[in-house]
């Protein structure tokens, strides 16, 4: 649970050629790993993300610990800070991200009325055969028209994020939270994914202003005491001493 990224996140990996759109980006795992790329964790923290994993993994949010294996399909919003560990080598799966500029023009609402964006969601779906087939069709619909010359491949690619919005709805949420075994290590580097995010290096990544405790305290869903004893125990440092350094 690093600071470092693993080379299949970041949304600055490009398939190949002038097809991406600078707010949007697919690829699969495998050619992630191929690429060896790697790049400072918080810049994808920025975008929306669809992940369907194929391995085994543990995603941190704040203090909650979610163990995912087999097949899994994962959404992740700019707001949910969230670290991740145990990730083990045999993994593949597909992977896209987008900004919400990407929607703009296409989505009358906002992404953030979608359930699945919303504060405090952490849609983990974990997916049996069929369900794995119909997730992955529509993946490969978006790679290949990411790859193609077709004028409107965004459109048709937007449809198709949406395609896997709505079949997730349908879904039951799966979470398998694991005991509470270091919950100060967990919420240290969820705080530290947050402070670092003060500091955007992307073009797309807006300042976030989170300048006390107490801030960071509520953007992580707990309270002020229970994040500055987790940091104090963790660095050594209060939680003030850390955001004024940052």
């Amino acid at each position: 649970m690093n600071g470092v990224m693993h080379p299949w996140e970041s949304p600055h990996f490009m398939i190949g050629g002038d097809h991406q759109s600078p707010r949007f980006n697919a690829f699969t795992i495998a050619e992630r790993l191929a690429s060896g790329n790697t790049y400072p964790a918080f810049v994808r923290r920025d975008f929306y993300k669809i992940m369907l994993f194929h391995g085994e993994a543990v995603f941190h949010f704040g203090d909650e610990s979610i163990a995912v294996s087999g097949d899994t399909l994962l959404f992740f919003h700019p707001r949910l800070p969230y670290t991740h560990g145990d990730i083990k080598t045999d993994i593949s799966g597909y992977c896209c991200v987008f900004t919400e500029e990407f929607f703009r023009e296409y989505f009358r609402g906002k992404l953030d009325d979608i359930p699945l964006f919303q504060s405090g969601a952490k849609p983990i779906f974990s997916l049996e055969a069929e369900a794995v087939k119909e997730v992955t069709i529509a993946f490969d619909k978006i790679i290949s028209e990411l790859r193609s010359e077709y004028v409107y491949r965004f459109e048709l690619i937007r449809s198709y994020i949406m395609e896997l919005i709505y079949y997730a709805l349908k879904l039951a949420p799966f979470e398998n939270t694991q005991p509470e075994t270091n919950a100060s290590a967990r919420i240290t580097a969820v705080f530290s994914e947050l402070l670092e995010r003060q500091f955007p290096v992307d073009v797309f990544s807006p300042k976030i202003l989170l300048r006390t405790p107490k801030d960071f305290a509520e953007r992580l869903a707990i309270h002020v005491n229970y994040l500055n004893r987790a940091v104090k125990k963790e660095t050594g440092k209060t939680t003030s001493e850390l955001i004024l350094s940052g």
